[in-house]
């Protein structure tokens, strides 16, 4: 096997995990917490999240493979794994705040830290990888729905 394909699916995994992990702050109050909330008219169904989230985590764990298939020992590599650490970081803390501590403002502030940071990750995988950057664009729409969302909530609680 490939150094690079090892790499996608090592990223791909770890990707899943955060998922996984997150999944388990967002079912402590998906059933009965968020169901009391008022929602705008766009909320999509909350069957649609787990398909989309997985889909997108797929597709981060195959861009960051094929960055740092490139050399950890380059700079520009690691700075965009860094980044893209540091905002799959607050993509769980996300999922922590708002469904585990059921706090939509705080989550609404780190939501926007993750916006910015995926934009930082979307720059430098750009450097190391036009693929890899491209691949981060259907996260980062995701994202700005998921932000509207989270302020039209925070908004309307």
């Amino acid at each position: 096997m490939s150094k690079k394909v090892v790499n996608i699916g090592i990223a791909v995994g770890i990707c899943l995990l955060i998922g996984f992990l997150s999944g388990f702050a967002t079912q402590s109050s998906v059933n009965d917490w968020y169901m009391t909330l008022n929602k705008p008219s766009f909320n999509p169904p909350n069957w649609i999240f787990a398909p989309v989230w997985t889909v997108l985590y797929i597709m981060m764990g195959i861009a960051a493979g094929i960055v740092w298939a490139k050399g950890f020992h380059h700079i520009w590599v690691k700075t965009a794994l860094y980044h893209f650490g540091f905002q799959l970081l607050f993509n769980a803390l996300w999922s922590i705040v708002f469904f585990g501590f059921k706090n939509p403002f705080w989550a609404l502030l780190v939501i926007l830290i993750l916006l910015l940071l995926i934009l930082l990750t979307i720059k430098w995988f750009k450097v190391v990888s036009k693929t890899a950057a491209y691949l981060l664009i259907p996260y980062f729409l995701w994202v700005c729905f998921a932000t509207m969302l989270n302020y039209r909530i925070w908004e309307m609680n």
